[in-house]
């Protein structure tokens, strides 16, 4: 099978990076997530079920709790005495005001990241809590594909369509760079099924989690475009029971305010027992 068409995401990420506009566009982001209905809110509910099962396995009462959401309904329902903060690019918290920071699905649209997580910590008590989780790595690379090999066959150009997503690893050193303590990131991705890459993209609308990027194309895309993508989709990413596939990585970060009485990795040189005797093995110097 010919491979699909690939998208140079580094270089698009740099043209994004160093373009005057910023990377999203805010109203636009407003106005995607005002549009988002109740049947959209699957991946939503299941990242608020999955962060209320993480928080739930520390040892720890959190008594002053904050959610910064698009989606209040979905998330007071896991979190009732927690604050709701809006997604905004400068969040309304307070500082050092919770014990429990909880970043909701939003990451993945912010223009300054890394921003958003140092908000969240300079919100935090002393060893206070920051569980994000947003989607990213190989979230949605399915359609990525399709659509940019059915816009360069039938237009000849390509357009942003689908947001730059952050892999594990550097999501996760944005932690350290806001200041966490004790950064932890995983991830877990869903496969979700579709009838075909028309209910795909109408579900995406419902999510809130359509096309905001500055850059995007500000004119209706061509239909010939839409069809195209959806024989690509149909062609390379159909599933043995005769539905496609979507993946969606979701991406989540957890780091604690620094505290004295947190944990703190020894000296280098301090060890009271060498390591060859704890692994009961003989230790022999490296040949010159």
């Amino acid at each position: 099978m010919t491979p699909l068409f690939e998208v140079p995401v580094a270089a698009f990420y740099v043209f994004l990076m160093t373009a005057q506009p910023p990377l999203i566009d805010p109203t636009a982001l407003a106005h995607r997530r005002a549009r988002a209905t109740e049947r959209g809110m699957f991946l939503q509910q299941a990242a608020a079920e999955d962060v209320q099962d993480r928080v739930g396995l520390v040892k720890k009462a959190f008594t002053a709790p904050a959610i910064v959401t698009a989606f209040p309904q979905i998330w007071a329902a896991s979190f009732p005495e927690a604050k709701i903060i809006p997604e905004a690019e400068v969040l309304a918290l307070e500082p050092q005001a919770h014990d429990l920071v909880i970043h909701a699905m939003g990451l993945h649209w912010a223009n300054d990241p890394i921003g958003q997580l140092i908000q969240c910590r300079r919100a935090l008590r002393p060893d206070g809590l920051l569980q994000a989780v947003a989607l990213g790595g190989q979230t949605l690379n399915e359609l990525r594909a399709c659509l940019g090999q059915a816009e360069a066959e039938v237009t000849g150009g390509l357009s942003p369509r689908i947001a730059p997503m952050g892999e594990l690893r550097d999501l996760g050193a944005l932690l350290q760079r806001a200041g966490m303590a004790l950064p932890v990131a995983d991830s877990q991705p869903l496969t979700v099924e579709y009838t075909d890459a028309w209910a795909l993209m109408r579900d995406l609308r419902e999510m809130g989690e359509g096309n905001a990027l500055e850059a995007r194309l500000r004119r209706p895309t061509r239909r010939a475009v839409l069809q195209r993508a959806t024989e690509l989709y149909a062609a390379h990413f159909t599933a043995p029971s005769g539905r496609i596939t979507a993946t969606f990585d979701m991406i989540f970060l957890a780091g604690w305010a620094p505290d004295e009485s947190q944990q703190k990795p020894l000296r280098p040189g301090s060890a009271q027992q060498r390591l060859a005797d704890a692994l009961n093995s003989r230790e022999e110097p490296l040949p010159d």
